[in-house]
């Protein structure tokens, strides 16, 4: 997929660049896949902001993706290729044999009129979904489940795979889009190929304006601020003061690790 570059009309466009969109085959989106919501800014259940630096940005709705594949052993078509704004990726809508249909997330080589399926006896190539214990170890996969059942959970933004390394007798070894390696159950399902639309983290956005469009808001550094405001505030010119870069809260934000509970499913973490 091509990046493009704009004119230089003004300071703003000289390095902006957008993304082709000519894969695109439909406008407007599926209605009965389609439902408001309104924004949470980075907020919990209880209303508490948990991630900063969010709020703002364009409206939009919420396409339903189906994440499970839960039309099994029933054949499919990719009917449209569609922009989500809610996710990097393209997405497909599948129109089913038995009339149904579903969005899924639009891996490479996938256009309209690919064919996907859903099933334990399905052949493993891109688009289809099948348990990790009917894959072979190789192969590239793709909204991966972390419990069998749960639907897909790594593995879902623009260009990103997991490698399928080895596999014993209950669990599958996969190496994930961030270097860590970690075990799945055989029984979690996942789906063949590599998700399109790669070159996305690519563009150039070109003049705060256009982020703030998507949702983010301005962060402000922790030296720019008081000592009231931050620990690392204050002081007479710039000065960090030999310590050691933290939060606003006093928590190591750099590089500090802070799990306390080990996983022993995962192998290697993704930093060494």
């Amino acid at each position: 997929m091509a990046i493009h570059g704009r004119k230089p009309r003004s300071a703003a466009l000289r390095f902006q660049t957008y993304l082709d969109t000519s894969d695109i085959t439909r406008q407007k989106p599926e209605k009965s896949l389609v439902k408001g919501g309104k924004r949470c800014s980075g907020r919990n259940a209880h209303g508490r902001i948990t991630v900063r630096h969010r709020g703002g940005g364009a409206k939009r709705k919420y396409r339903l993706i189906d994440f499970n594949r839960a039309e099994r052993d029933v054949p499919g078509k990719v009917a449209f290729v569609e922009y989500d704004p809610n996710r990097n990726v393209r997405i497909g809508l599948v129109v089913y044999a038995n009339g149904a249909k579903k969005y899924i997330l639009l891996p490479q080589g996938l256009k309209v009129g690919s064919p996907v399926f859903a099933g334990e006896k399905a052949e493993a190539k891109d688009g289809n979904c099948l348990p990790l214990r009917n894959i072979p170890i190789g192969f590239t996969v793709h909204n991966i489940e972390i419990t069998p059942g749960s639907g897909g959970k790594f593995a879902r933004s623009a260009g990103t795979s997991a490698q399928f390394v080895a596999k014993n007798e209950q669990h599958a070894t996969l190496k994930m889009p961030s270097g860590e390696v970690r075990m799945v159950s055989l029984d979690c399902w996942a789906t063949v190929g590599v998700l399109g639309n790669g070159e996305y983290k690519n563009i150039s956005w070109g003049k705060a304006g256009r982020v703030r469009h998507l949702g983010f808001r301005p962060s402000v550094r922790g030296m720019a601020m008081n000592p009231v405001d931050h620990p690392m505030g204050g002081g007479e010119g710039r000065s960090k003061s030999g310590s050691h870069p933290v939060s606003p809260w006093g928590k190591g934000c750099k590089g500090t690790r802070t799990r306390v509970r080990k996983n022993a499913l995962i192998i290697r973490r993704r930093r060494a």
